[in-house]
């Protein structure tokens, strides 16, 4: 089995082998230049102590020394070469209490998580799979090195690693295996928000987003998304759907582009229904409510994930909308640009069509034509370059002061009212038209605020 390997990762090879030692390529690289794909990083294994590494190499970073791991510098790109080790005690259910290195390549490849991340190679003899990593391969199969229990107490992020690599792959975990997350689920609790977030974006953003479905039935998403296992027990009498909540969104996530914002969208568009079912007197399911609930819901669990606040905040965005009932016409369209925004807009298109996928057959064709109307709208607003967001209005702040309008908090209440003047009638957004506005806008809003201060007060 030959695997071509980057002309500098090879370089790194053939000098460490130069000096007396060896040398590999380990792990994920290895993996997947065997299934044909490329690369994103390459990853080197010896038995060269960390110290013996430096002194061969003339840019190297101390990037994990304490485990063994230096990275060498070849131009801009880095290569972690590590020494064989074998990892101690795991006390806290993530990381190794300390490492010892070892001479043996086999010792270091029986630490690693799963069989197809544990093969090593090098061009002088080839591929070392010590634990049928290649026929795991073949066979499209997760199957962790050794012990599973023991792979998954070391550290449990392997568990959603597991499904990740299976969602990534389109592989089956092996039974072993699985029945070992099922009975260590609750480890996950050692793992921190951050690493869980990692795996789970990861997975979500992969070919098969419905594995998510393995994280329930492992019991992992309990642990860490237990909104979601809400949904899966939840079902949806009602003619617009032929599947549980759970169910739908899994199918929704598997029918959208693989972009971040947009699965996540639609893993979370329908989270709140479970909290809002209620069934009418002939057995009827309605979620009245939902897509509000829903979106505080995101905002809490992609908190708690630790999600950046720009991925909250669009997330949140398309989850609020993703139910809004927009006209039509120009004027419903315009409406409804300025108030999701002009940014997130585009993406809403997206989320209705995948809520649609993942229904049932219902009124499908009626919905599909609808929202190829609305793009028709949408597209036509954009060609006649229509005024739907505050930088695109005729007048600006500078423009307010000038005209003795204060700064603060009451400038920038005139010019979101003078765009909803806009947003209703295009004609009106010229710099003329607007200043003869906006000083009674303005004191319209003063005295609105002067009354709400009253009805504060007493």
């Amino acid at each position: 089995m030959q695997i071509e390997l980057p002309q500098q990762a090879a370089n790194i090879i053939t000098t460490l082998e130069s000096a007396g030692y060896e040398a590999y390529a380990v792990g994920g690289c290895v993996r997947d230049s065997l299934l044909g794909r490329v690369p994103d990083d390459w990853d080197i294994t010896t038995n060269a102590k960390p110290d013996e590494v430096k002194k061969l190499f003339r840019r190297t970073i101390d990037t994990g020394i304490q485990h063994g791991t230096v990275t060498v510098m070849m131009g801009k790109t880095g290569y972690e070469v590590t020494t064989y080790r074998v990892d101690g005690e795991y006390e806290d259910g993530r990381h190794p209490k300390n490492v010892a290195f070892t001479g043996s390549l086999r010792e270091d490849l029986c630490r690693r998580d799963f069989t197809i991340n544990a093969m090593a190679y090098r061009p002088k003899d080839g591929l070392v799979d010590c634990f049928g990593g290649m026929e795991d391969l073949r066979e499209g199969r997760i199957r962790c090195v050794g012990d599973a229990r023991a792979r998954f107490t070391e550290d449990a992020l392997r568990m959603m690693r597991a499904v990740r690599f299976s969602a990534q792959l389109s592989f089956s975990i092996e039974e072993k295996t699985f029945e070992a997350m099922k009975a260590l689920a609750g480890n996950l609790e050692k793992v921190s928000a951050e690493r869980i977030q990692a795996e789970f974006v990861k997975l979500v953003c992969s070919p098969n987003p419905d594995a998510l479905r393995l994280l329930y039935e492992a019991g992992l998403s309990a642990v860490f998304f237990p909104e979601f296992d809400e949904c899966m027990r939840t079902g949806q009498n009602h003619p617009h759907h032929c599947y549980s909540v759970g169910e739908h969104i899994l199918h929704a996530m598997k029918a959208v582009r693989a972009d971040r914002v947009l699965r996540l969208a639609m893993c979370f568009h329908d989270i709140g229904k479970p909290y809002t079912k209620e069934t009418d007197e002939n057995g009827i399911d309605h979620f009245h409510g939902h897509a509000a609930l829903s979106e505080d819901l995101t905002k809490k669990i992609l908190r708690r994930l630790k999600f950046d606040t720009d991925t909250i905040v669009k997330v949140s965005g398309l989850v609020r909308n993703h139910d809004r009932n927009i006209e039509p016409d120009k004027r419903g369209m315009r409406r409804a640009m300025a108030d999701v925004g002009s940014e997130l807009f585009p993406g809403l298109f997206d989320v209705k069509e995948a809520d649609i996928a993942a229904q049932s057959t219902y009124q499908r064709q009626e919905k599909q034509e609808r929202l190829a109307r609305l793009r028709e709208v949408y597209d036509e607003v954009l060609r006649d370059r229509e005024c739907v967001c505050l930088k695109d209005l005729a007048v600006t702040g500078r423009d307010m002061i000038d005209i003795g309008i204060p700064a603060g908090p009451g400038l920038g209440a005139v010019l979101k009212e003078l765009l909803k003047l806009v947003v209703e009638e295009p004609s009106c957004n010229s710099k003329e038209y607007l200043l003869t506005q906006a000083p009674a806008v303005y004191a319209a809003s003063a005295g609105m605020t002067e009354s709400k201060k009253k009805n504060t007060e007493s």
